[in-house]
């Protein structure tokens, strides 16, 4: 089942589009699947304290060109600096990224979220066998799709960040079963960030019942930010900062030294 990509404006769609026509062209099935054991997502959400989940990207629409990383070294920095999970762009138009990345950033012994966007079921089989611990489900692109996709996510033993921007997206994300919802403060259609956003949406998350997890995502810069929305969420996920800094490893410290 594919969703509709004709539907999603701006950036967001355009990104969606341009990757379904790589997946629908053979884009998939690189891998044998023959899936190996890999480490807990859920489980580092649930560590006590405010998780991070660092992201690798060399580029991203909104910031251009960040850095040329190897993604090794920079997951095993982000693992001695105190991340609990790792992010790792696998778009390669856009942002620079490739499953190689993913399998290299394997060496840290992180758990690893396959960043993507998700358009096709094949991309799910794909990241298991690369040796993700958990897949990025934009609801955005998904919509109604989303709760297939999250459950064939999981019959592959997958955990899935399901991320949404507005009410009426965490409502479709909750009624699709989410375990763990991401907030993403940047709007993907514009590039726009609100650091409102995230704070907002988990207060609406909890007075609707929801029990699971919850990732802030985009924009965290400051100490001080991440002591805000601290007592909102479980975990965040800073990416742009970090790799663009020039010392990824050295910002994530200084980020979680505020903290402590």
């Amino acid at each position: 089942m594919l969703p509709d990509l004709a539907r999603i404006p701006g950036v967001l769609g355009r990104i969606a589009r341009d990757r379904a026509r790589r997946f629908a062209a053979g884009g998939a099935h690189r891998f044998p699947y023959a899936y190996p054991e890999v480490p807990s997502f859920e489980a580092a959400l649930a560590a006590p304290g405010l998780s991070v989940i660092a992201e690798i990207k060399r580029k991203s629409p909104s910031a251009g060109f960040l850095a040329e990383l190897d993604p090794a070294a920079t997951a095993r920095a982000y693992a001695e600096a105190g991340a609990r999970a790792v992010s790792v762009l696998t778009e390669p138009d856009y942002f620079g990224g490739s499953l190689d990345d993913l399998i290299a950033a394997r060496a840290a012994g992180l758990p690893l979220l396959y960043k993507d966007f998700v358009v096709h079921p094949d991309q799910l089989a794909e990241a298991r066998a690369a040796g993700a611990s958990a897949v990025l489900l934009i609801v955005a692109v998904l919509g109604e799709l989303t709760g297939f996709y999250l459950e064939e996510a999981e019959k592959l033993g997958l955990a899935a960040l399901v991320e949404v921007h507005t009410e009426a997206e965490l409502e479709l994300a909750l009624a699709s079963g989410a375990r763990i919802v991401g907030i993403n403060n940047r709007n993907l259609a514009t590039l726009k960030v609100d650091l409102g956003v995230a704070p907002r949406l988990a207060r609406r998350a909890r007075a609707l019942g929801f029990s699971g997890y919850l990732v802030a995502e985009s924009g965290y810069r400051h100490p001080e930010e991440l002591a805000a929305v601290a007592p909102f969420v479980d975990a965040v996920l800073i990416g742009t900062h970090l790799t663009g800094s020039g010392d990824p490893g050295g910002a994530l410290s200084e980020l979680l030294s505020g903290l402590r």
